[in-house]
């Protein structure tokens, strides 16, 4: 129960759509979505693919919990090899359209081969068809979704697509949907692009049956009474949203500044939450205009924002003067303190492009950040990037590149290879903050020891959403570690990086993890699915997923090589701050890591480990 047991077959190239059932051996070791869809990729693909090749697959999957009453059941997500890294691929998304596809009655959709023709798969309930979108090829996400919305005559339909980013092959493209929802990293709609597949539109009304209807009440009453209770769940996020986090992070001296040269922004007070509050003097009105939820979340962080319409960006496009998905922290420091741009109105107007057009904002404002350190190192010149100066701070450049790069022009195409890519391109690999080829989040190691390690050994490379152990280290949940030594943490990243995959094959959020444990959450998976799910087997299955991405990676020719920093994160000292004069100490933890997972000294699972979790 809970699983749908169905699963949808789409072969592009054959243009056909073919139910099967789900393979309920792999449910119960995996659970759903991240971890499920990562099985059926290990074993229906070869982890040496080219990511753009038909041959490698791409998954749409739910969770158990997905649809259900359980707060935060709007997850869902994309599985495939990234192009951006390489390696395994699993882009996380909230919204409607997980539940939306669930209640349809499908566990997952697998996407296999090339369609000839552009083409978006149609599906109510257990009908499915592909066809033809010839006329929405070239068209952005917005333009798309209500293009198909207006089509099916169906306010209710979910949407979820690609803009111009995935169909040019841009390695950091992202699914849209929902209009301001996104799987949004490692360039799983570069991928959707690659396959001819603009969109996938889904009605369902077949509803979501659990296991035991009274247990899933009793368990889901209880996790959002939790919720309420909760200083950062209840309060913080409703409020700030995840922008709260922004002169937090900036006064613990962590805030990742100009490519990485500072560990603090002085402009951090003007792009934050309370910025975004501030009523504004040219029309009376605030950036943020109300928080938004996703299908059953009692949180509600997203932001929805507009835009200052005499602002230099909008002005004379009224197409951005309207309510949209506003800024969130990860976006407005990649897009702001990673350029030095402190323009809030700037930043909101490129987060709308990356929503229009289908990117991650991480991705694309670290790299334009790598761009300004190469433009200051006299390594590309306005010849270079079109008669631009990318000057740190000069918010004219930015939105240039944002825009050049959302449409494939110019030296936006090298900016949408991503950093890596671009500063080996130009000499200077050490400018490059990406770890396996994917750029940082908005949390420097230097002043957070743990995110360190939770970079270098995160299975999609460098993401803080695969171990947040910035929860222990700077807000002290579930209880307050040191962020600037080293000890424990290999523990700590081990047990959130367990944790994490557990509550993202589930389908839920991982923000519900602020305030819930596992023992919250797994009794809400054993009320929705048929057998025991204790806590103990909720995180060996977290446990299991883990260490099945790492064998996928060594298989896709990953080693422990890899599992490192950006050179400036390890030798150059933060100038400022609690962390002044420290770098990340990622030698000292990574040796105790590889010891906890039970993996040899190079950083592979042991036979040993392999067998006790039936890998």
């Amino acid at each position: 129960m809970s699983w749908t047991g169905k699963i949808l077959r789409v072969d592009l190239s054959a243009g056909t759509c073919t139910s099967e059932p789900l393979n309920m051996q792999w449910a119960n070791d995996y659970m759903g979505q991240r971890g499920l869809a990562t099985k059926y990729l290990v074993e229906e693909t070869d982890p040496t693919v080219d990511p753009f090749s038909p041959d490698n697959k791409m998954i749409f999957a739910t969770g158990p919990l997905t649809g259900t009453i359980a707060p935060t059941s709007g997850r869902w997500s994309v599985v495939c090899k990234g192009p951006l890294t390489g390696a395994i691929a699993c882009s996380n998304s909230g919204g409607f359209f997980g539940a939306e596809l669930k209640n349809a009655g499908w566990d997952m959709v697998i996407f296999e081969g090339k369609s000839a023709s552009p083409v978006y798969l149609d599906m109510t309930n257990d009908q499915a068809e592909l066809k033809d979108a010839s006329d929405l090829w070239g068209k952005s996400v917005w333009e798309t979704e209500t293009a198909l919305r207006e089509r099916r005559g169906d306010p209710d339909v979910r949407v979820a697509s690609i803009g111009l980013a995935g169909e040019s092959g841009v390695l950091y493209a992202a699914v849209v949907n929902d209009m301001d929802r996104a799987a949004g990293r490692s360039g799983v709609g570069a991928v959707m692009g690659s396959k001819n597949l603009k969109a996938v539109v889904v009605r369902g009304t077949v509803g979501v049956k659990v296991n035991d209807p009274m247990a899933m009440m009793k368990t889901s009453n209880a996790a959002k009474e939790i919720l309420a209770e909760n200083a950062v769940t209840g309060e913080g996020l409703p409020t700030h949203g995840t922008q709260v986090l922004m002169n937090v992070i900036n006064e613990v001296g962590a805030l990742p500044t100009r490519n990485g040269q500072d560990v603090q922004f002085d402009g951090a007070h003007d792009i934050g939450a309370e910025a975004m509050a501030e009523v504004r003097e040219s029309d009376g009105q605030s950036n943020l205009v109300s928080n938004h939820a996703c299908f059953g979340c009692p949180i509600s962080c997203a932001r929805r924002s507009k835009i200052d319409p005499t602002h230099f960006t909008v002005k004379d496009k009224p197409q951005y003067q309207g309510v949209s998905g506003g800024l969130e922290y990860e976006a407005a420091w990649a897009l702001g303190a990673a350029n030095g741009v402190n323009d809030l109105e700037a930043l909101t107007y490129a987060n709308f492009v990356c929503n229009e057009q289908g990117m991650d904002p991480i991705s694309l404002g670290v790299t334009i950040g790598a761009a300004m350190d190469l433009y200051h190192a006299g390594a590309i010149s306005q010849e270079d990037t079109g008669g631009v100066a990318l000057e740190f701070g000069s918010t004219e450049a930015f939105v240039a590149m944002v825009e050049a790069t959302a449409r494939g022009e110019g030296f936006g195409k090298e900016l949408g290879q991503g950093s890596r890519r671009l500063c080996e391109k130009y000499g200077h690999p050490n400018f490059s903050m990406t770890v396996k080829s994917q750029e940082i989040a908005a949390y420097d190691p230097r002043g957070i020891q743990g995110m360190g390690l939770a970079y270098a050994t995160s299975n999609r490379g460098a993401c803080h959403l695969r171990g947040y152990t910035v929860a222990s280290e700077v807000l002290g949940i579930p209880e307050k570690t040191d962020p600037l030594v080293t000890e424990g943490k290999a523990g700590l990243v081990k047990a959130f990086q367990d944790a994490t995959a557990a509550v993202d094959s589930s389908g839920t959020c991982v923000f519900t993890t602020f305030a819930l444990s596992g023992e919250d959450i797994a009794p809400m998976v054993d009320a929705a699915c048929e057998g025991d799910w204790s806590v103990e087997r909720f995180v060996e299955v977290g446990e299991r997923i883990w260490n099945m991405e790492r064998q996928y990676n060594i298989a896709a020719g990953f080693t422990g090589a890899d599992d490192t920093l950006p050179e400036r994160l390890l030798k150059d000292a933060a100038k400022t701050g609690p962390a002044e004069g420290s770098v990340n100490r990622l030698n000292e933890m990574l040796p105790e890591y590889y010891e906890s997972r039970g993996w040899s000294a190079s950083g592979e699972p042991t036979a040993e480990t392999l067998g006790r979790l039936g890998l």
